[in-house]
């Protein structure tokens, strides 16, 4: 690792092709029973919460851009931007459990591999062309959107966090025999 980067990036690859090979054998084995059944800890089905952490990794590539334009703003733009999200988290919970039991119909358990492969192929791209100064700029978040999110949020953090978000909800996924 580049003492000067914020970020290990081979870790970061590395931590992708283990989510990539994992998200692909829950598809691969998940019955059509086992893509119904309620999810532990959380109101979806194992189906809607597959989208919602293949969501966490579509997010980062619109976060990514937004920070870019926070960052060639003054720091009180996205800190007052921050408040406004946090201000809104109760909304923006209800819509994050809609658009995942919405997504999932869509983006269902025939299309999410796909997804995902894409999404991923292009983060790893994008990680790819970073220099250790992008990595470092960062700005403002809404911490209540999600337990991920702190305050102040580098471009490093970006990529680290679908991660943490994926490894997270998958602890509470239902499938296979023993939760029969």
């Amino acid at each position: 690792m580049d003492e000067r980067c914020p970020l290990d990036r081979q870790a970061v690859h590395a931590d992708w092709e283990r989510i990539q090979a994992d998200f692909h054998r829950f598809l691969a084995e998940a019955s059509a029973t086992d893509l119904r059944r309620p999810t532990a800890g959380t109101r979806w089905t194992n189906e809607q919460l597959l989208f919602h952490m293949l969501f966490g990794y579509m997010l980062v590539r619109v976060l990514l851009p937004l920070l870019g334009l926070f960052t060639r703003l003054p720091r009180t733009a996205s800190r007052m931007f921050a408040r406004l999200l946090n201000a809104a988290a109760r909304p923006f919970h209800v819509i994050n459990y809609v658009s995942s039991v919405a997504g999932s119909l869509y983006f269902n358990h025939r299309r999410m591999g796909a997804k995902m492969d894409r999404t991923l192929a292009a983060l790893h791209r994008r990680l790819d062309r970073e220099c250790a100064a992008s990595l470092e700029r960062g700005m403002h978040y809404p911490p209540r959107w999600d337990p991920f999110f702190r305050y102040w949020v580098t471009r490093a953090d970006l990529y680290r966090y679908p991660t943490q978000h994926y490894d997270f909800h998958r602890a509470q996924l239902t499938l296979g025999p023993a939760h029969d």
